[in-house]
């Protein structure tokens, strides 16, 4: 009789070195071969965890704003970086997967941000990468919007993984699309938000997101939220004073893991910093299917249909001819 693997994974809860992007990797990779050291064999990092949120959108108007973008695009990583190169060999060393967010500047287009989640394998292949693809509210600001061709899933030793960042995890389709991929462990990857308007509890309503999508899909969802520093508070503060007011204000992160019936596993963490552990068994995706299978028997595909794009969506589709060989007649 065949079997799933069962293994531990780690959700990280922290804020990073705010736009430091060499502190914030090194962090990154103690985090790494701390969690690692605990037996985790899938560490899971905050959204845009290298170099930070541009929490300045949510408090300055535009043009205030325009002068920490340049800062944050200055301090971003792009994929194939020495920052992405150091990430991949603390999975080698440490033998276990990971999902890192980061602010990913693109090699040729100067100026141009993605949300992007990384996904390392533990023998330290970069596996690919997810872009967001609709940058929710005031953080179309900072980035352009992804494509389908990251709209995909991974093996990797502890299940068929797949991601989405922060606000896309209510994306009903673009859920669905992951999940008709075969995926049986998520990452779901936040910031905390405690600018959120008054009435909206980002600690609760990161959590319902993730029971959602761990009952209809019948998976595990392991939620790494980032956490406020004082370093973040006092950057903020020193531009916009009433900053220290609203960016303290708590239950604005959740971390945790959800398995496939809706229940938390294990001690979440709320706002604090530190690293939730969960063992999770993929056996325990399987007799829940019997009941919703939305991806099999539970469906009608004859009713209903989803079409994915996956093709990359290029500035430009450009028809050229071979240079000209020789330097020509004078």
């Amino acid at each position: 009789m065949s079997s799933l693997p069962t293994s531990r994974v780690a959700a990280v809860q922290a804020a990073p070195v705010f736009l430091d992007l060499s502190a914030s990797v090194d962090k990154a990779c103690s985090l790494i071969a701390e969690a690692a050291g605990n037996g985790a064999k899938l560490v899971a990092f905050p959204e845009v965890f290298l170099p930070g949120y541009p929490y300045w959108n949510w408090l300055l108007n535009p043009v205030q704003g325009s002068a920490w973008f340049e800062k944050l695009w200055h301090a971003s990583p792009e994929l194939k970086g020495r920052e992405v190169a150091q990430l991949c060999k603390a999975a080698r060393e440490h033998d276990c997967t990971v999902v890192i967010g980061m602010n990913e500047r693109d090699p040729r287009r100067v100026g141009t941000l993605f949300n992007t989640n990384v996904i390392i394998g533990n023998d330290g292949t970069l596996l690919g990468r997810h872009r967001k693809l609709v940058p929710t509210w005031a953080e179309k600001l900072t980035w352009a919007g992804g494509d389908g061709s990251s709209l995909r899933c991974y093996d990797t030793p502890v299940g068929r993984l797949g991601t989405l960042a922060c606000g896309e995890n209510t994306n009903t389709l673009a859920r669905f699309a992951l999940l008709s991929e075969g995926e049986n462990v998520h990452v779901a990857n936040y910031i905390a938000l405690p600018v959120a308007p008054a009435d909206y509890d980002m600690a609760a309503a990161i959590k319902t997101r993730a029971t959602a999508h761990s009952f209809e899909g019948k998976l595990f969802t392991i939620v790494a939220c980032s956490a406020v520093s004082e370093e973040i508070i006092d950057a903020m503060a020193e531009v916009y004073p009433e900053a220290r007011e609203l960016m303290s204000r708590k239950s604005s992160a959740w971390s945790g893991v959800i398995d496939p019936a809706g229940n938390v596993v294990g001690d979440p963490l709320i706002d604090d910093e530190g690293i939730v552990y969960a063992d999770i068994d993929l056996n325990k995706c399987v007799a829940p299917k019997q009941m919703h299978d939305i991806i099999g028997g539970y469906n009608r595909f004859d009713i209903f249909k989803l079409e994915v794009d996956r093709s990359p969506r290029d500035p430009a589709s450009i028809i050229d001819t071979p240079p000209l060989a020789g330097k020509g007649e004078d």
